[in-house]
């Protein structure tokens, strides 16, 4: 009986150790080799993102020329006066407008700019003077007899930050602060036009906000720019269907430096922009024209342009080493049966430049060549494009494409052409505006989206490089926040550019991919088999240890009764 009762409480040890062991360090050490690995992201900033409160600051300086304030009122200038809008768009949105406005006298330098013989040359000798910071806007306040402009014109917008504004003449008993209240609208309507408007940046967030929201010009325009990236390929493209009949000639790479060229080089800021071009033959649109016999002429109408684009995209390959969106230009040569072709609107009239646009992809333009040779003409025709005339539609598509959107001007308004430079500075600093909101939403949304990604799947590896990426999202972001709140407008761009570039990083990692991972039920489906014919002789054992003490306890209790 001693020896059974010494083998019993060798088992009871035994058993008792085992369950130790796995207790101890078995389970520990299972838990912490198939635990999930999560760097810290910083979610509590994350979640201030949400809620997006954007303040909008403009420099404004309004400088009044000779002839415009008496003695009296000049005396009390300089001076600064602040304006503020606040718009809250919902319940996570809210944007505040800040206008910080000088009002100064001309200088002397000044006073002899403003006294060239035309707006134009005002505008190039103000701007040698000084060169205004991106994103600000002066007005200088000319009288009303001034021959700068015309008649019929109160301001003229040059190619700069400049405007001219022609003021009526003020009383010389007048205080200042009425002057001032006098002139605030008109100097509102000239910022309004030459920096951002409400409706632009409304447009910016309609990703992120309710589309009823925002205008339906400023939705259009918005919808036909491309969306917001860090570069873009832009593709020239010409199309011979029948190069037995044209032998077609184009100075593309030409054309580029001297129409194109100049505006890449100003939108460097925005984006980096590349370009390439290539020549297809045998490449038809897919479409078969129309002989209308009113015109002599064959004619695409409005509703089948919509099925031109599928059948030449197909021919015109992709860049598979860069993954930036693709903007295409397409010249069309019709062949010697088909020519000439023309584009007709939804109103039946044939467009005068005989070319369309498709939002976010690009623009096609015809190019009839049959006036260019006659009927005893050899085959194959060689045939010279004017590159000049297919560079200005393609120059005006991509300002589209790009987020340069045509301004309407108020009455009395003259608008400066963007001439060589193809766009001009308080152009592009609507553009920056516009960009830099843009790229500020778009990348707090993104960063948001994986923050409650990451908190619903807890076991999804949150590796170092993710969490560097996220970080360097979320400091840029702040950073763009506060630049754009400063006016720094050149800095709010780069830093929301960077932040746009780390946060889709962040969200498009491999090692996020929900696939990677497993439910909880497969997770038991796979251990089970594993630990429960491990697990069931301890748990067996125990609770036969555990019924012996409890039937020991209770037969010292009845033998002490």
């Amino acid at each position: 009986m001693a020896a059974i009762e010494i083998e019993k409480q060798r088992g009871r040890y035994a058993a008792l150790a085992i369950a130790a062991v796995v207790i101890v360090l078995g389970i520990p050490l299972w838990w912490k080799t198939t635990e999930t690995y999560r760097a810290w992201l910083p979610f509590s900033q994350i979640s201030e993102l949400d809620s997006l409160q954007l303040q909008l600051s403009v420099e404004v300086e309004v400088v009044f020329s000779r002839g415009t304030l008496s003695p009296e009122q000049q005396k009390k200038v300089p001076l600064s006066q602040t304006r503020q809008q606040e718009h809250q768009v919902d319940a996570k949105t809210a944007l505040q407008y800040r206008y910080e406005t000088k009002y100064r006298t001309a200088t002397i330098m000044e006073e002899d700019a403003l006294n060239q013989p035309s707006a134009q040359e005002a505008d190039l000798s103000l701007h040698m003077l000084s060169e205004s910071a991106c994103g600000s806007v002066v007005v200088y306040i000319i009288p009303e007899t001034s021959t700068l402009l015309p008649a019929d014109v109160k301001v003229y917008v040059g190619q700069r930050r400049t405007a001219l504004l022609r003021a009526a003449p003020f009383e010389s008993t007048a205080g200042l602060k009425e002057v001032l209240s006098t002139l605030e609208p008109q100097v509102k309507q000239v910022v309004d036009t030459m920096s951002f408007s409400h409706h632009d940046i409304l447009a910016a967030l309609s990703d992120r906000i309710r589309v009823g929201q925002v205008s339906k010009e400023s939705l259009a325009d918005s919808m036909r720019a491309i969306k917001s990236s860090p570069g873009y390929e832009i593709t020239f493209s010409l199309l011979n269907p029948d190069p037995k009949s044209h032998s077609l000639h184009w100075d593309i790479e030409g054309a580029v430096n001297s129409y194109i060229q100049p505006l890449l080089d100003k939108l460097n800021p925005i984006a980096n922009l590349s370009v390439d071009s290539q020549i297809l033959y045998y490449a038809v649109l897919g479409v078969n024209p129309r002989f209308d016999n009113s015109v002599s002429a064959y004619t695409l109408n409005a509703d089948s342009l919509a099925h031109v684009i599928n059948p030449v995209e197909a021919r015109l390959g992709s860049n598979a080493a860069s993954s930036n969106p693709v903007l295409n230009f397409l010249l069309y040569v019709p062949d010697a049966q088909h020519s000439p072709l023309f584009i007709r609107d939804h109103s039946k009239r044939e467009v005068p430049s005989n070319s369309f646009h498709s939002p976010r992809w690009g623009g096609i333009m015809v190019y009839n060549v049959n006036d260019m040779y006659g009927p005893e003409a050899e085959f194959p025709v060689d045939i010279n494009i004017n590159m000049s005339k297919v560079m200005g539609v393609f120059l005006a598509q991509l300002r589209l494409m790009l987020g340069v959107q045509k301004t309407q001007p108020p009455p009395g308004f003259v608008l400066q052409s963007a001439g060589s430079a193809g766009v001009a500075d308080w152009e592009l600093d609507r553009l920056m505006w516009s960009r830099s909101v843009e790229n500020v939403a778009t990348a707090s949304t993104t960063i948001t989206s994986l923050a409650q990604l990451l908190d619903q799947i807890s076991n999804i590896v949150i590796n170092d490089n993710i969490a560097q990426q996220v970080s360097s999202a979320v400091t840029s972001l702040q950073a763009a926040v506060a630049e754009l709140e400063a006016g720094n407008l050149a800095f709010a761009l780069q830093y929301s550019r960077e932040a746009i570039l780390a946060s889709e990083r962040a969200f498009f990692d491999p090692s996020l991919l929900h696939l990677l991972y497993f439910p909880d039920d497969q997770k038991f489906a796979i251990y089970i088999p594993l630990f429960l014919p491990m697990c069931v002789p301890i748990v067996l054992s125990l609770l036969k240890i555990a019924s012996e003490i409890r039937q020991r306890r209770a037969d010292k209790l009845a033998k002490k009764d």
